[in-house]
């Protein structure tokens, strides 16, 4: 009965968030209460809360972390700085009049969001707010137009630099000390979040390729569905360049001083930070009020992480005292079939827990528990890590609980019924699924270029 109170642990926090109370809080106190009664019935040991103040001093001492707060900054001064909106605008004078031109040009744009902000959430409402009423009054489908801006807003999962793979590489950098520690590696490696950067970029940008392939076979194979706009006119190259190279420019000096070594994410994340509030300045966007509105902004998000990350903790502590570790590893070692069957296990699982979870608690959470069994087995860090971001980014959009279908649905015209979201979103499913297949067959499309990299330096 006691060995199986770690998973009717994990079932509660599931039941109660299902329920709508507070992550951060659910987390932490479930932990508590299955604590509390098992010091009083005498199966938990009290002195292991005594590690949680180590602990938690340790999260604000992390200096990775720090990468956090100054991307999401990073992010919001883009977002509010304009520079999607006329992103949007030249990509449609650009593309547009073709047969699915807005649809491309909706993905490019994305991408593109998503290489400067990483937050999933603003991505989709900006491309929801700005792109979709463009496409439905020039005659796009519902479904077509509605699961291009949700798939496309969940870019910032993967595409580097991601809040996602910020979390997951320190998350996996714990995670992989603890697995080489158990393993009696007396030098163990690391794994860094520039790691996991490097490992994102070609995945990545496959998926984007796919998205793009699926964008034209569609016009091609059912071109009235995404028919052209003929009242948008032509971009001069003047416009094109000036909305177009500064944010390139911005991308380019963060992940390529990470790439080669001259900066930390963290350092990169201060830059990009910098480079944001600049590009607002000089498009007049960044007043005193709307700096005001951004640094808000920021700071609830940042809030939000890190209160999650403190609920985690607490819950994982809890998990551990109960002998989580040593009960996942036997199911593991009971499942037979070796490390692609515990691979395949861990992926159903968290593309089934994607459903009522968050990427953030399923990172803080999941990851923890099973990661380290899993590097253990020999499993490459960076691989793994790439796996999860893909697998955690489909559960974005899986029908009826995707996180980005409630962000397009907070903002979709009447007009636009929740089926046709559900309908729109079902063949990225579909391609993000076999970019995970694509990427286990071939899993030096994430181990590469890190590899490559630090080969360099």
């Amino acid at each position: 009965m006691v060995e199986w109170i770690p998973l009717l642990m994990f079932a509660a926090v599931c039941l109660v968030l299902i329920l709508g109370y507070p992550v951060a809080f659910s987390l932490a106190g479930t932990a508590m209460l299955f604590a509390g009664v098992g010091i009083i019935a005498g199966w938990f040991d009290p002195s292991y809360l005594t590690a949680l103040p180590s602990r938690l001093f340790g999260t604000i001492n992390n200096v990775t972390l720090m990468a956090v707060p100054l991307f999401v900054l990073m992010g919001v001064l883009l977002e509010r700085s304009r520079i999607a909106e006329d992103l949007l605008d030249t990509m449609a004078k650009l593309f547009g009049r073709l047969p699915g031109g807005l649809s491309i040009a909706v993905i490019l744009v994305g991408a593109l969001l998503a290489a400067s902000t990483g937050i999933v959430g603003a991505t989709v409402v900006t491309m929801g707010l700005l792109s979709l009423p463009s496409m439905l009054r020039r005659g796009y489908d519902p479904a077509i137009a509605t699961g291009t801006i949700c798939a496309t807003g969940t870019l910032g999962q993967i595409i580097p630099p991601s809040i996602a793979l910020v979390l997951l590489g320190d998350t996996l950098s714990t995670a992989y000390q603890q697995a080489q520690l158990n393993m009696n590696v007396v030098n163990p490696e690391t794994v860094s979040v520039g790691d996991l950067f490097m490992g994102a970029l070609i995945p990545g940008l496959l998926l984007v390729a796919m998205y793009l392939v699926y964008a034209v076979f569609i016009a091609w194979r059912n071109p009235q569905r995404v028919p052209p706009a003929t009242d948008i006119g032509k971009v001069p190259i003047s416009q094109l360049v000036a909305n177009l190279l500064p944010p390139v420019v911005l991308i380019v000096a963060v992940l390529g001083s990470i790439l080669i070594g001259a900066a930390t994410p963290t350092e990169a994340a201060a830059v990009g930070a910098l480079g944001a509030a600049l590009l607002a300045r000089l498009k007049g966007e960044l007043s005193f009020k709307r700096l005001g509105e951004v640094g808000q902004s920021t700071l609830e998000v940042t809030c939000m992480v890190f209160m999650i990350l403190i609920g985690a903790a607490v819950f994982s502590l809890v998990f551990r005292g109960y002998g989580g570790d040593d009960l996942i590893q036997s199911l593991f070692e009971q499942l037979g079939g070796g490390v692609g069957v515990a691979v395949l296990v861990v992926m159903v699982a968290i593309f089934l827990l994607g459903f009522i979870l968050d990427f953030i608690e399923i990172t803080f959470v999941v990851v923890p528990i099973v990661a380290p069994i899993l590097l253990a087995m020999g499993v490459d860090p960076v691989w793994l890590g790439i796996m999860i971001a893909i697998n955690l980014q489909t559960s974005f959009l899986t029908p009826p609980f995707g996180f980005a279908l409630f962000y397009l649905r907070g903002v979709a015209p009447e007009t636009v019924h929740t089926r046709d979201i559900y309908r729109g979103v079902v063949p990225f499913i579909c391609l993000q699924l076999v970019m995970l297949v694509i990427l286990a067959v071939w899993p030096d499309l994430a181990t590469t270029l890190p590899q490559w990299v630090r080969s360099l330096r």
